[in-house]
């Protein structure tokens, strides 16, 4: 209990890293000096069939809320405020264990299974990147994911540090309806 607690308060963090002022990072959380010079050709993630982590799916609560994830991968669709965190979190553990690389596509949301995975489609351009669920988050009330630096990049929100996005859940095996 005592690490998922501790898992929670560094995706309690993560969760704080973006900004929804206009423009500028949070604090130091920008990308690296240096990004890499391949940011648009970063590929999506590609969705497979997955085991379920069978800590990271359990029921929560952050900041005074409880959350109940999903415990089966399931058509799923969500329209809010997509933020994103950066280098301040690159190498951290996630909810899922592994380490966070703001370079690979994957986002942190309250309650889809871990790991899944999701196609975020921003609403004011229309461009969409699929991600991997691999963590937990955002706490803030008016956000519905937490995207990877590359998959906020990738839908051009970088500057503005969020942006109104429609994630809908990705299942493996399954034609979505964006395909029929």
């Amino acid at each position: 209990m005592k690490g998922l607690s501790v898992a929670l308060a560094l995706v309690f963090l993560a969760a704080c890293a973006s900004t929804d002022r206009k423009g500028g990072y949070y604090k130091d959380d920008g990308p690296h000096e240096k990004p890499p010079a391949n940011l648009d050709g970063i590929a999506d993630a590609t969705p497979r069939v997955e085991p379920l982590n069978k800590f990271a799916n359990r029921p929560y609560s952050a900041l005074g809320k409880n959350y109940t994830p999903l415990t089966s991968v399931q058509p799923f669709k969500q329209r809010g405020l997509a933020s994103w965190y950066g280098k301040k979190f690159h190498g951290q553990k996630t909810s899922s264990g592994e380490l966070y690389d703001m370079y690979k596509m994957t986002a942190a949301h309250p309650t889809l299974p871990i790991p899944s995975y999701a196609r975020v489609t921003r609403v004011a351009n229309g461009k969409s990147v699929v991600v991997r669920i691999n963590d937990r988050g955002p706490f803030h009330a008016s956000r519905v994911i937490d995207l990877s630096y590359a998959a906020a990049y990738k839908l051009g929100y970088i500057q503005a540090g969020s942006a109104e996005v429609t994630v809908e859940a990705i299942v493996p095996g399954q034609v979505s309806a964006e395909a029929r």
